[in-house]
Parts: structure tokens; C-alpha cells; sequence
């Protein structure tokens, strides 16, 4: 396609209608043009491809295709082979569909646990679940079919996601809002990226020029097309403006007419609209050049690589006195999503499965069931618990099958409460009761308060984890395959924890994300609080040892990358894989920063007995905080400790490096700078040295009169108080008139 040939030869009226959807799925089509209409669709975790041309509510039925676990789950995998491998497996069955782009993965922070849509959401730490995002785009463009990364950006709530507005910092939407979006753009390469319904700061999204501009183009040099979430588009013109491109979904043309008379009332500019024009073009161009129309799908083999992935990313989060995997015993299954299992969320990417396997069925026959409780309802039902109770004291071993149901996590509406149903709860509490023996699997796409903790022997968590969650379940339990998965998000003991719980999900609309940077683990690590799970944390069947530390350097100049690297070694009885986490922190800052923050992750699988040593590389955004006087990342001069381990509070290994920064802050000293802001800068320190310099001269005789006047340790005191003076009060204690500060002042500033 002729791209810069065929916009020559566009009516206004054409370009116009490029600006917005055909239909709910469909761009226009301009048969004179010999430009054709291109297919989208949801499912980040599995096709949701509608039958026929798809309506105006996105609400007809879609084709039967596989549903895979979802972000919830694959981020527990803390391995970008799985999001890889999942990447191509969508491809290929969107081009066996038509189907030019897959809107996904979703890259929004899990800022609270109780956002309904935490199971599109891979993690609440942005370096994660960029990663896993980038390798999951990779995979899927390798086959032909583009990704569209959503939802950019701070949509982090279903409450008034249309039409509020978050309200932070510029450090906080740069340092945790917007990385994940950046890795995904720089290495991820997308070639789509929808804008969220929501605003930053009273700006919407769909016409946030400092977004989809400033930052998304140029900052960052992304090339793809903007498309709006559906429905966004608040004023098309101003989206024009501010660098939005394709309005979904299709409509009566309205707006198209809006950009028609605006170009020719000179509110925008033709140029502006060439602009939009040239990207959808290029997009519809990429469509027609990768077609793989003979591509067909075996969707047995499809099914298998779901249930592979899904035991890849359970976590098991206890294992008392090594119950599992679960002995020959006699074992009954307990709980109505042993039978009916939860294996995805509602809305959107909501997959049409022609059957999912419960755990039930895979068990085949090998366990005893009872229902114990109704999915819907919250109430006990005397009669299945009663039932549940009686078989639990008939077997050795009770697995009970809990968790979120389905109206507790959808698009559209946040949780009411971290709390499972309270059926489910006195159930556990009840077979505990009168069975010592007592597994729990765990099925929801976010962290759950579990106050029976203590009571049961095992928890197994597969949060959401596709159509052959119940097979994979069963395979991990009885120890077919080993569980190696993380947790992607802490699991705080109690919401009211939760560093965002104040202003969840705020008032008339405006949350204030008044936590700044420290959500998940950030805050609950520097507030040394009692969590109920950490963030990267999971156990195995098989015991994995740390060893050799190695750096290749220790100092080093912020421009240059280093590498770290330390062997692991499965010293247990079964193969087992582990993910390890490389963790660096600040030794000495002068700004708030967390205590420790993930940087690299790498998965190995090991047989007993194997050792590997693994790499990691770090560069100057490993070491960075971003600074809002620069507008960019900058790193502080001094001594880092990189820190290795199995979770962010289960260090093994760490090792230490001083980093040179070499960028400097911008410097503006006036009357009000206080003498310790001085030591920040060369100049200034040399001339606070001097100033104490001065002061030591008649230390002796001070000090004395000091301590006289003001007690003992007067001296600290006065250091102290001298710090934070500012610059004006040398004139009020008579060291130097105005006139003398003034010229100090611009000396400082030159």
C-alpha cells in the first residue's frame, strides 16, 4: 500500500471516516481506495470474536475458542516463556479468524485488590508486569497480528472509570503508572495502545496531549495508532489534537463531521489530520501484508497448552508437615467449584468455552465430593454443609475447592470486600473442625483475606486460571507437576492494610492516589508491616539453594550497565523450577524511595541435584527514581545493594555497588534555600564547608557556652538548626548584609 499516494488522493469526507469505527469491530473501508476494513477483538487470554459483523453493545455471542488463564494467573508465572508461548498461540488463532489486532494485554496497576478488573491485571509492580507484557506483544506481532496495550493510563477502578478522573503526582504516574505501558512500547514494540475512559489530573485520556504526545510519541518514540477505549471519546477534536487516532465504536458519523467542519473553521489542521490518517493506514496496511489465511488451529492442542500454563502459574502458599502432594489416602473433594469450576472473569474479555474441565472430572473417579456450598448464595445451606461435614470425617484428606465467585469480579464494578463468601468461610472453618487434614485451592483474580489460615494445612492458589484449571489443579496436587509460581501482588492481612484503602475508590469520582509511589509491596515494606503473604512469594515441593553472588563491577558511572549473577541449585528430591528475583535498593537518598524495588526476575527449571547460574543485567533505570525537576529519570550518587532472592522479604543473597550519577539537578538558590539544601550542589557545599570551617575556629569556647545555655550535645543541636536555616537568617544573625547574600545568591546560581 502507497500510503503518502493514496492520502493525496483522500476527500476531506474520507479522511474524516478514518477517524472511527465501521461498526463495533470494524475500521471503514474505502472501496475506491482499495482500502480494506480490519478486524478487532477482545481477549487478552482468549479470542472473543463475535459471530457475524458483531453488534453495537458488543453483546452477540461469540465463537467457541479456548480460554487461557488470565493476567492474574500468567504474572504468578514470573516467567516470560509463558507469556511468550501464550503470545503466539493467540496469534496464530487470530489469523486463522481475521482478525488483525487482539486488544490486550491489559498493563494497569492492581493499586487496590478490591478493582473488579485485578484479573486482567498482571501485577501491582510495573517492571513485572511490563516485562511479561513486552514478551507477551512480541510473540503475538511475531505472527502478523498487532497487539493494542490498554488501558493507558491510571485506569486502576471500575467506580466511575468512564467519566472520573485520577488525581496524582507527576513522580507517581512516571515511576509506577506508566513503565509497564513504556516496556511495552520500547521493547515490546506494540502497534496498538488504547487510551482509558478516565482522566489524570481533570484531563481525559482520549485528549491528554502531555499523555499521547508528549509522552507515548515523543518521549518514548512510539509509532502505532491510538485507539480509543470504547466509548472514551469525550471531544473529537480536541482527541485529534491531542494525538488520538481511531475512535471505536463505529457510529452515525457525527463525529467524523465534527473534524470535517473543524479543518474547515481552522480549529485543526489538515496536517493534524493527515497525521491520524497515515497512522490507520499504516495499520490497515500491516493487516493486509501478514495475512496467513491458511493458518488453522487444533484446538485439542490448544486445550492442553491452557492446562500446561495454568499449573505453571498456581502458587502454593502453605504446605504444613509436606501434606501435599497428597498421599494415597482416601481424599474427598468439597466445595461447588470443584465441579463447576472458576477459571476467568466477566466482561470483555469474557470467552465463549465450549467446556472447562473441573477438577472433579480430572480426578476421575480417584475422590469422594460433596457440594458444600451454593455458588449463589452467601448464606449457609444447613443441609450441604452438614452433608460436607459428615464425608470430611469419613476420608484422610479434605480438599476444599473456594473463592470469588463470578458476580465478585467483573468489568464494570469494583469488590465490596476482601472477604471470600461467608458460606465459604464457615465451611473451611467447619470441616477443619473435625478433619485435621484439610487443602485448600484457591480460585479469583486478586488477593482474598483468609482468616481460617491457621486451621488448614495447604493452600494452593491458581487465581484464574482457564478451561483446564480443574486439570491442572489436580495434577499439581497429586505432584504430577511441581508448583512453582510467585505471587504478582502482596496479600495484605486485612483490606484496611492496604495503602490506597483511604481513597478507594474515592469521592464523586476523583480518587487521590495520596500513597504516591508506595503501593503493594513498596508501602508495605517500608512501613515494615505484617502482610499475609509477600509480594514474590510461593513455595515448592522441592528445596532450591542460593549461591555465588557475583558483580562484574562495583563502580560504576550511570551510563554504563553491569551484570550480576548467582548460581541455583535444586538440592530437594523432585524437579522443580524456581523464580528468581533481583531486588535493588538506595542505601542514602535525599527523596522518599521504597525500601527495595523488583529489577530483573528469571525462571529455571531444575532435576535434583542440577545447579545453573543466571544473569541479569542493570543500567541506569535499575538505579533511577524519577525526579519532577528534571521531568526525567536521574540517579543519585552513592552505594546500592543489589539484593537476590525468593520473594521481596526472602533476600538470600545480596551485594553491594557505588553508582556514579551523571546528570545533574537544576539548581536555583534564592533567600529562602536552606543552608542543608547548600550540600546538594558543589558550590553550595563549598560554601557551607567553609561557613563550619569558620565556626570550628571558635569551637572551644563555644562549646562551652553551649552546653552551658543549651544542654548536653548543644553542638549537634546547633548543626542541626543551622541546617535548616534559610539563607536570609545570615543576615538577621549578622553575618553578612542583604547586599552581600544577594551577590552570594548569584554566585550560587551562575
Amino acid at each position: 500500500m502507497d500510503i503518502e499516494k493514496i492520502l493525496s488522493q483522500m476527500t476531506l469526507e474520507e479522511k474524516a471516516s478514518l477517524c472511527s469505527g465501521r461498526d463495533f469491530w470494524h475500521t471503514k473501508a474505502i472501496a475506491r481506495l482499495g482500502i480494506p476494513s480490519a478486524m478487532m477483538c477482545d481477549g487478552p487470554h482468549g479470542l472473543r470474536k463475535q459471530v457475524g459483523e458483531g453488534d453495537h453493545l458488543g453483546i452477540n455471542v461469540s465463537i467457541e475458542t479456548t480460554c487461557y488463564p488470565t493476567a492474574s494467573a500468567l504474572a504468578n508465572s514470573f516467567d516470560r516463556e509463558v507469556l511468550r508461548t501464550l503470545g503466539t498461540a493467540l496469534g496464530k488463532e487470530c489469523q486463522a479468524e481475521d482478525v488483525a489486532m487482539l486488544l490486550g494485554p491489559g498493563l494497569n496497576m492492581k493499586r487496590s485488590p478490591l478493582c473488579g478488573r485485578n484479573f486482567e491485571y498482571f501485577s501491582e509492580d510495573p517492571y513485572l508486569a511490563g516485562q511479561l507484557g513486552a514478551a507477551y506483544i512480541q510473540n503475538l506481532q511475531a505472527e502478523g497480528v498487532s497487539a493494542c496495550v490498554k488501558h493507558f493510563a491510571a485506569n486502576n477502578q471500575e467506580t466511575r472509570r468512564m467519566s472520573g478522573s485520577s488525581q496524582m503526582d507527576e513522580r507517581t504516574l512516571h515511576e509506577i503508572y506508566l513503565p509497564a505501558f513504556e516496556a511495552a512500547v520500547k521493547q515490546g514494540k506494540t502497534r496498538g495502545m488504547m487510551c482509558a475512559y478516565n482522566g489524570i489530573n481533570d484531563v481525559f485520556c482520549s485528549e491528554n496531549k502531555m499523555l499521547l504526545t508528549d509522552v507515548l510519541r515523543e518521549k518514548w518514540g512510539y509509532e502505532g495508532f491510538v485507539v480509543t477505549d470504547w466509548g472514551a471519546v469525550k471531544d473529537r477534536v480536541k482527541g485529534v489534537q491531542a494525538g488520538l487516532d481511531l475512535e471505536m465504536p463505529g457510529g452515525t458519523g457525527t463525529q467524523d463531521a465534527l473534524i470535517v467542519e473543524a479543518v474547515k473553521n481552522g480549529t485543526l489542521s489538515e496536517a493534524e489530520l493527515d497525521r491520524v490518517v497515515r497512522n490507520m493506514l499504516q495499520f490497515v496496511a500491516d493487516y493486509q501484508d501478514n495475512r496467513k489465511p491458511d493458518t488453522v488451529i487444533d484446538r485439542t492442542a490448544n486445550a492442553a497448552l491452557s492446562g500446561e500454563l495454568a499449573a505453571r502459574c498456581a502458587v502454593l502458599l502453605k504446605n504444613e508437615d509436606s501434606i501435599l502432594p497428597l498421599k494415597d489416602e482416601t481424599v474427598a473433594f468439597i466445595g461447588e467449584f470443584a465441579a463447576v469450576p472458576r477459571f476467568q472473569g466477566a466482561g470483555s474479555s469474557h470467552v465463549n468455552v465450549p467446556h472447562a474441565v473441573s477438577a472433579l472430572e480430572a480426578a476421575a473417579g480417584k475422590v469422594r465430593y460433596a457440594q458444600g456450598y451454593d455458588i449463589h448464595r452467601q448464606d449457609n445451606e444447613a443441609q450441604l454443609l452438614s452433608q460436607a461435614v459428615e464425608l470430611a470425617k469419613q476420608v484422610h484428606t479434605v480438599v476444599i475447592f473456594a473463592g470469588l465467585p463470578d458476580s465478585y469480579e467483573s468489568e464494570g464494578g469494583d469488590r465490596e470486600t476482601m472477604e471470600m463468601p461467608a458460606n465459604q468461610n464457615a465451611l473451611i472453618c467447619a470441616v477443619a473442625a473435625v478433619n485435621p487434614n484439610v487443602v485448600v485451592v484457591l480460585h479469583g483474580g486478586s488477593a482474598m483475606e483468609l482468616p481460617w489460615l491457621d486451621r488448614v494445612k495447604a493452600v494452593l492458589y491458581m487465581a484464574l486460571g482457564g478451561e483446564q484449571v480443574g486439570k491442572a489443579a489436580v495434577e499439581l496436587l497429586y505432584g504430577n507437576v511441581n508448583p512453582s509460581g510467585k505471587l504478582s501482588e502482596t496479600w495484605p492481612l486485612r483490606y484496611c492494610d492496604n495503602p490506597s484503602y483511604l481513597n478507594f475508590p474515592g469521592e464523586e469520582g476523583k480518587p487521590i492516589y495520596a500513597e504516591g509511589i508506595y503501593i503493594g509491596y513498596r508501602y508495605y515494606d517500608k512501613k515494615q508491616m505484617d502482610v499475609l503473604f509477600p509480594f514474590g512469594f510461593g513455595l515448592s515441593y522441592t528445596e532450591l539453594a542460593y549461591s555465588d553472588l557475583k558483580l562484574s563491577q562495583t563502580e560504576l558511572d550511570d551510563t554504563e550497565t553491569m551484570t550480576v549473577s548467582c548460581k541455583v541449585r535444586n538440592v530437594g528430591t523432585v524437579p522443580g523450577a524456581e523464580a528468581v528475583q533481583l531486588y535493588v535498593r538506595d542505601e542514602v537518598s535525599t527523596v522518599h524511595r521504597p525500601i527495595r524495588e523488583l529489577k530483573g526476575f528469571a525462571k529455571v527449571y531444575l532435576q535434583p541435584g542440577e545447579e545453573q547460574e543466571i544473569s541479569f543485567t542493570l543500567d541506569k533505570r535499575s538505579f533511577a527514581y524519577y525526579e519532577v525537576k528534571l521531568h526525567d529519570w536521574f540517579v543519585e550518587s552513592g552505594r546500592f545493594f543489589v539484593d537476590i532472592g525468593a520473594s521481596s522479604r526472602d533476600i538470600r543473597l545480596s551485594g553491594c555497588v557505588s553508582v556514579n550519577g551523571t546528570a545533574e539537578l537544576p539548581i536555583h538558590v534564592d533567600r529562602l534555600t536552606t543552608i542543608g539544601e547548600l550540600t546538594s550542589f558543589p558550590k553550595g557545599k563549598a560554601f557551607v564547608e567553609q561557613m563550619i570551617a569558620a565556626r570550628k575556629a571558635h569551637s572551644q569556647a563555644a562549646t562551652a557556652d553551649n552546653e552551658k545555655n543549651m544542654g548536653e550535645g548543644s553542638d549537634k543541636i546547633v548543626k542541626s538548626m543551622m541546617t535548616e536555616m534559610p539563607l536570609c537568617s545570615l543576615v538577621t544573625y549578622g553575618v553578612m548584609t542583604f547586599s552581600q547574600l544577594d551577590d552570594l545568591i548569584a554566585m550560587l546560581n551562575e
